[in-house]
This record gives structure tokens, sequence and C-alpha cells, in this order.
């Protein structure tokens, strides 16, 4: 079955394999259980093949990427006051709020850099980026960084791999399922300390 999807995308024509790039890019970040970073490593395999080139092929995913992102910043940016500090949630109060506007403000950024490697949280990062009124300018550089170092290294992964999808697929499967546990873990850590600081106060 991957085979047959390397050698459709294989005829189509490179301008419409770089849009295609471009799009899952845009489309993880408001649908994350888009497969972007499987079509980016099976586009790898296409620049093995000198089907396409190495430079466009990162640049038009980082870039689509990073557009999607801003696009969850300024949704978050417009929305997130109506929908999360309105007082709608009631178990959310405002010393929370307060002590999350603080803490993004500390290492938001930082949380921007590390976006594109962390799996299952990247549209929630991004929203929050936005809802916390980070800069647009420093974020959206932030933002294209963090994607182009991690485009470049799956379309390494995929260009040194080439044809062995069912590899890549286990090796993007595993990584995934790692970085949520890890990723559930630092958080669930980080609210174990806050709760238990909070009851000590």
């Amino acid at each position: 079955m991957l085979e047959e999807i390397i050698s459709y995308i294989a005829t189509l024509d490179p301008a419409l394999i770089y849009l295609s790039m471009f799009f899952f890019g845009f489309i993880e970040n408001l649908f994350p259980p888009s497969p972007s970073d499987f079509v980016v490593v099976l586009g790898a395999t296409l620049v093995a093949s000198n089907r396409i080139d190495f430079l466009p092929l990162v640049l038009l995913a980082s870039f689509g990427s990073g557009v999607g992102y801003i696009t969850m910043y300024y949704i978050g940016r417009k929305l997130g006051d109506s929908v999360i500090r309105n007082g709608r949630f009631k178990f959310i109060k405002k010393e929370s709020l307060d002590k999350a506007d603080r803490w993004f403000e500390k290492y938001g950024y930082k949380l921007i850099l590390i976006n594109r490697f962390l799996p299952g949280t990247r549209a929630v990062i991004s929203f929050f980026t936005g809802f916390h009124k980070l800069q647009p300018l420093k974020t959206i550089i932030y933002a294209f960084m963090s994607s182009l170092l991690w485009n470049i290294l799956l379309t390494i992964l995929g260009y040194t791999i080439g044809n062995n999808v069912e590899l890549i697929d286990r090796i993007l499967n595993t990584y995934s399922n790692v970085g949520l546990i890890i990723t559930f873990v630092i958080v669930a850590t980080a609210l174990a300390v806050y709760f238990n600081r909070k009851k000590k106060n």
C-alpha cells in the first residue's frame, strides 16, 4: 500500500508535489491527525530519486507549517479571551490564568522552538501562544525555525532510508508514541507540583 502511494506521488508534476508539502504542513496545525510528517518523509524519497529537490521541499513544508501555526496563533489571540477568560468554565480560576500568563511569558518562546518536536501538542501550543498574546513577529520567526529544523531532519531521514517506507512508518510511530508519553509525564508532574504547592500554601 505504502509503495503504491509513493509510486502514485512520483507520477505527479513536481509543482503539485511541492504544493502538497505546503498543504500538509499547513493543515496539521488545524487538524493534528494530519500525516504531514509522513508526507514530508515520502517527499524525501523522491529527493533520493531526483524527482524533486531538497531545498524547495524543506522550505515549502516549513513555510506551510509556519503559516498554519500563525493561523492558530491568531485564532487563539482573537477567540481565547471570549472562550477561556469569560468565566464560562468555572473550574478555570483567574489566579490560575494569571499564573499561566506569567509561565507562558517566561517559557513561551522556548515552547515555540521545540513545538515541532512535540507530537500531539502542536495545535495546542500554537493556540495558547496566541491566547497569551506573545509577540507576533517573534512568534513567526521561532515557529518557522522550529519547523525548518524538524523538516530538515525528516527529509534527511527519508533520503537516507529511501523507499523502505515500512521502516519509516515504524520510526515515526515510535517517536510519536514516546513523545506523547514524555509530554504526558511532564504535564502530569508539573500539575502535581503545582497542586502540591497550592495545598501547602
